[in-house]
């Protein structure tokens, strides 16, 4: 079997993205990492694309194009199809499983498909897909590769964080029902309040926005916890404002940490503590194993992009709460 690129970015000890870059666009590449590259590619007798590959048509679906994240995502996906002169087709689901099964169907004229956190189950997914090229971004499918915004390691920070801040008792506040995200961060979560001794509370289901955060903030409060992890920043957001209707004030009453760094949440007041998560650079990367999937690479790899706590103004010590 003929090297990939993946082999390729393997063997110089880089990134996909870079790998293709080296081949793609050179002048983003210091001269050092593109020789580098190229010498890989030589050792492996890798047959790089030609300036005049055909022109891929990429479907994007993601389940809210109004969410800051997906936004980025779009835009990094879209920047890395750019420099092959690939075509995207963005679909946007707005939390609908029905629509996001219609829409995945309704690629099928399409080169190939990029899933991002998909709502639907599993095996729907691939009946639906067939035998349509398919990275997905954000979930792991059993025989898709996928790439990971792992939350892993920021949440373990953030637990840790706020234990030796004093925190004793925390929520979280919970995103869509049939999110996989959603699921996999409340699992960890409430692993790392067993390992580190805090008290959790789990919140119900709410919507992804900063309604379902200020819909989620009495809630949080009458828990009496006095720290909350949300589902992403735009929850965070939401349970900031919420508490705020209510005459409260973060962190004095309670802090709050959201997901995922939007800009935004840097600008409110007070700044938002948040887990840093790498949007560009997995956009960039599934752009990238889908064009090696399309070409007839059938590994189906995982890649996983760590994560990191940004600590800000929305975290403090405890005071006790009646």
């Amino acid at each position: 079997m003929s090297a990939t690129l993946t082999d390729v970015a393997r063997r110089a000890g880089v990134s996909l993205a870079t790998a293709s870059r080296a081949f793609g666009d050179p002048s983003r590449l210091a001269t050092a990492t593109r020789e580098k590259v190229i010498r890989a590619a030589l050792d492996l007798e890798y047959a790089a694309p030609q300036a005049a590959q055909a022109t891929r048509t990429l479907g994007v679906v993601v389940p809210d194009v109004s969410n800051p994240v997906y936004g980025a995502l779009i835009r990094s996906i879209n920047a890395q199809a750019w420099h092959g002169r690939h075509r995207v087709m963005l679909f946007n689901t707005d939390e609908n499983p029905h629509r996001e099964r219609e829409q995945i169907e309704e690629g099928g004229q399409l080169d190939g498909l990029l899933l991002c956190s998909p709502r639907l189950t599993e095996d729907e997914i691939i009946n639906h897909a067939g035998d349509r090229p398919l990275v997905v971004v954000n979930r792991e499918i059993s025989g898709a590769p996928s790439v990971m915004m792992d939350t892993d390691h920021g949440l373990r920070q953030t637990v840790e964080h706020l234990g030796a801040l004093g925190h004793h008792h925390i929520a979280y506040a919970a995103g869509p029902l049939h999110s996989w995200a959603d699921g996999r961060r409340a699992d960890t979560i409430t692993a790392l309040s067993e390992e580190f001794g805090l008290e959790l509370t789990r919140l119900t289901h709410h919507a992804a926005s900063i309604l379902g955060g200020r819909a989620a903030a009495a809630t949080a409060m009458a828990s009496k916890a006095t720290a909350v992890i949300a589902y992403n920043d735009l929850v965070a957001l939401g349970v900031q404002a919420g508490i705020a209707d209510l005459g409260l004030r973060c962190p004095d009453d309670i802090s709050i940490v959201g997901i995922d760094d939007i800009e935004i949440g840097a600008a409110v007041q007070p700044p938002l503590t948040t887990v840093h998560l790498a949007i560009e650079r997995a956009g960039a990367l599934a752009v990238d194993l889908l064009l090696e999937k399309i070409a007839g690479s059938s590994e189906p790899t995982t890649y996983r992009l760590d994560s990191q706590l940004i600590v800000r103004g929305s975290t403090g010590r405890p005071k006790s709460r009646a």
